[in-house]
């Protein structure tokens, strides 16, 4: 497994090493020792599926102190278009994004997103899996979201199916970072 540090400090494009023969492909999707080389969580506490239609756009999620989290997300059928922005006042890419396509035919297909970050992603697939793992447990009260549309980064899609509460978090400009 090689890990792939991207724009955003912390946040790693990870590569699986796959083996294979005549009953198909097997690939290692984590090793402590690999991680904790790089100082990233080895300590998962929840984990999630979701299924998208093609447009769906889901984000940008994450969670407030003292429930922040790492996370790991992958796609395990279909494809998205990820997005990533960087929320931590002392980062020097504070408020900056970083896009990346996740999919099921690549090796390079997941990604590791630190603390005091934003995640989220558009389906470019009916029936997208993805597949997430974060260091802290669900908190209603820390869980919070940036409007998906106000990070400057640009879609790409005319008819984009976001969920109400999706529709309803504040703009980056307005957002108080806690981070």
């Amino acid at each position: 497994m090689e890990l792939k540090e991207t724009l955003i400090p912390g946040c790693y494009k990870i590569a699986l090493d796959s083996f294979e023969d005549n009953r198909g492909s097997f690939f290692k999707t984590f090793h402590s020792d690999v991680f904790e080389e790089k100082g990233l969580c080895c300590n998962w506490k929840e984990e999630y599926f979701s299924v998208s239609n093609k447009n769906v756009i889901r984000g940008m999620h994450f969670q407030t102190p003292p429930m922040d989290h790492d996370k790991i997300v992958t796609c395990l059928t279909g494809s998205v278009l990820d997005v990533v922005i960087d929320l931590r006042k002392n980062s020097p890419q504070f408020k900056k994004y970083a896009t990346f396509k996740l999919d099921s035919n690549t090796l390079d297909k997941m990604l590791y997103i630190p603390k005091g970050c934003a995640h989220g992603f558009m389906s470019l697939e009916d029936n997208t899996l993805m597949y997430y793992k974060v260091s802290s447990v669900y908190s209603p009260e820390n869980d919070k979201g940036i409007h998906w549309n106000s990070i400057g980064f640009e879609w790409n899609v005319i008819k984009p199916i976001v969920s109400e509460r999706d529709k309803n978090h504040p703009s980056l400009k307005d957002f108080q970072s806690p981070f």
